[in-house]
């Protein structure tokens, strides 16, 4: 197993993409502590899951709004009890207000920004300073394709997920002498809470493309949350170590062919950059 007695920390662990990850995690020989905003899904949650757990193995859910900082600390405090952290599993989230950009409330989208950037950096904040200590960590943010395409009508979303890709990429660079490698990723179109919440939304809010697709997805043409789940788990082992700053898809990139991968990832490559006329064979 890859991850045999390590300790690992999941944000939004109950349900959705977050739960696939405790069990994958779990399934690796992880101690798993993870957390939600609801402290009866917490509960529900740790109660379905204790029958996989193996002799010795830990499994610890916590109530925890990642968007205040107290709350997060806690969360930390009850995680140090394990011993020391391994690696550290962003995915809690929201899509935040969903219709026309200029009908969005100024609390609508703060609060996107709250859990998406905010929570996430109080997050990464807490596990890089028990790590340092250990010059060993990994930290995973997870990301979509909102960082990386237009989304009108999730505005606040796509904002935040671009966000959270920059802070990663920073996060890296500057925690790479301290062997912390910070990389985000992209599990694909996954049916979801959010799938829920679009399709709740309508057409006329959503649009009726993105719409249309997330009823696909509904349907049963979503992605399998376990790819992704399997790529955090690569992420947190020793086979990725190195591998730091990348925006890796779940779906596209080779990851499961680790040499292929490792020769590929060098440089900008897998990254967020801005394209200029050569990048296109143009000269101006």
């Amino acid at each position: 197993m890859k991850l045999s007695g390590l300790n690992t920390l999941v944000t939004g662990g109950s349900q959705g993409f977050g739960r696939h990850l405790v069990e994958a995690f779990l399934a690796e020989g992880a101690n798993v502590i993870f957390c939600a905003r609801t402290a009866s899904d917490v509960t529900k949650t740790s109660a379905a899951l204790a029958k996989q757990l193996k002799p010795g193995q830990q499994l610890v859910g916590v109530a925890c709004d990642i968007a205040e900082p107290a709350s997060v600390a806690a969360l930390f405090a009850r995680a140090a009890q394990l011993g020391p952290l391994h690696a550290v599993v962003n995915n809690a989230g929201i899509y935040g207000p969903i219709g026309p950009t200029d009908e969005v409330t100024l609390a609508d989208w703060t609060q996107a920004w709250q859990v998406n950037v905010t929570g996430t950096l109080l997050v990464c904040q807490q596990a890089i300073r028990v790590m340092k200590p250990h010059r060993a960590g990994k930290i995973i943010n997870i990301s979509g394709g909102g960082a990386t395409n237009p989304m009108p009508r999730f505005a606040a979303y796509a904002a935040t997920k671009a966000a959270v890709v920059r802070l990663t990429e920073t996060l890296a660079e500057e925690y790479r002498t301290d062997n912390i490698d910070v990389n985000a990723i992209a599990p694909g179109a996954l049916h979801t809470r959010l799938t829920d919440q679009v399709l709740a939304a309508g057409p006329e809010k959503a649009g009726a493309e993105f719409f249309a697709k997330n009823k696909k997805w509904a349907e049963g043409g979503a992605a399998d949350p376990k790819l992704g789940a399997t790529l955090c788990v690569w992420l947190a082992s020793a086979d990725s170590n190195g591998i730091t700053g990348k925006l890796i898809s779940a779906q596209w990139d080779p990851w499961k062919e680790p040499a292929k991968f490792r020769a590929a990832a060098t440089g900008d490559i897998y990254t967020l950059r801005r394209i200029v006329p050569k990048d296109r064979g143009r000269k101006s």
